[in-house]
């Protein structure tokens, strides 16, 4: 998933670019790894240094097209694997001196774009809302699942007020028909009644719908805890999110890591007074006004990082503890 500012020139840009590449640094050499390829638009920035390495993934296989014509140009020092960033620790990087991991948690202009995925309320034809490397899809989710289900899911991922009346009409409505993504347009319309002119009314239960058809909070906490277990000493943990769960995970797994919560379990004699993480900068980093001038659709990022100041591998979190309300409702995905 790779995050872009979508212009009415219908541009590509990466979000953050020029904050991302002074957090990381590439110019001092070293692995980076690219968890939300996309575009290519951080990779191409981070290979621009000739003493980096970038290692991309992505779950998308259309990205790999876009991967090909990179890898034409840097074959010795650009990888790509179609994986999900929760496989980061399937990767064998014992070798490798990863400097920095970088997520960017939104989408591409060509993922949005595409009908076929569906990701847009304006899309035409079936629901999918698949990414790749899925299970399901936002079609056999939307027609199966029972209106208590679907109601948690609307209220969980898309904090939507009218969850229940929402999921019940969405029900009813099925009854005679598979309902498509217009279908569930107009469903949310009739509910809401435009009461919000701000926001579409198909927002917040789109959001919630691709949350929970792709696993993004179960795949976002193990990517952040791959991810911090490939990280040499030194290296930098760089995330941008673009609404408030992914934020609020990001936030936490940060934090926590980087108080008195960080112990190793193989080495006892660490105390927990030496914490996992350097937090350099607590507050997030928004969107300069040049680039919110250039496109609006980047005002919702935010962006955190940490440097890693142990050489561990595994590590005590209590990430999932603190958001198992979430992983119970993703749950709900083994009735499908």
């Amino acid at each position: 998933m790779k995050a872009t500012i979508v212009s009415d020139r219908s541009e590509h840009y990466p979000v953050l670019l020029k904050e991302i590449i002074s957090i990381i640094s590439p110019q001092n050499g070293g692995t980076f790894i690219d968890c939300t390829f996309g575009q290519g638009g951080y990779t191409k920035e981070i290979l621009k240094f000739s003493n980096t390495k970038v290692i991309a993934i992505d779950r998308d296989i259309e990205t790999k097209k876009i991967a090909n014509e990179i890898e034409k140009t840097f074959e010795d020092r650009f990888l790509f694997k179609n994986i999900k960033f929760s496989q980061l620790k399937n990767l064998k990087l014992k070798n490798e001196n990863v400097k920095g991991v970088v997520f960017d948690l939104g989408y591409s202009l060509n993922q949005i774009k595409d009908n076929k995925k569906g990701l847009s309320f304006s899309s035409k034809g079936k629901l999918n809302m698949k990414l790749g490397l899925n299970d399901f899809s936002a079609k056999e989710m939307i027609n199966k699942l029972d209106s208590n289900d679907l109601q948690k899911i609307f209220r969980y991922f898309g904090e939507e007020k009218d969850a229940k009346k929402i999921a019940n009409k969405i029900v009813y409505e099925r009854i005679n028909h598979e309902i498509d993504t217009q279908d569930l347009v107009n469903i949310i319309d009739t509910v809401k009644r435009r009461k919000n002119y701000k926001i579409h009314n198909s927002t917040k239960v789109f959001q919630a719908i691709r949350i929970f058809v792709n696993k993004e909070i179960s795949e976002l906490i193990y990517g952040l805890i791959n991810a911090t277990r490939v990280l040499k000493k030194g290296g930098i943990l760089a995330v941008v999110s673009f609404h408030s769960l992914e934020d609020k995970i990001v936030k936490y797994f940060f934090r926590s890591l980087s108080e008195n919560k960080s112990i190793s379990r193989y080495q006892p004699i660490i105390i927990q007074s030496e914490p996992l993480f350097y937090m350099k900068q607590k507050k997030s980093i928004i969107p300069s006004k040049q680039e919110l001038s250039q496109n609006i659709s980047s005002r919702s990022a935010k962006l955190r990082f940490v440097i890693k100041k142990k050489d561990f591998y595994d590590f005590e979190t209590d990430v999932f503890e603190k958001f198992k309300s979430l992983i119970e409702v993703e749950n709900i995905s083994y009735k499908l």
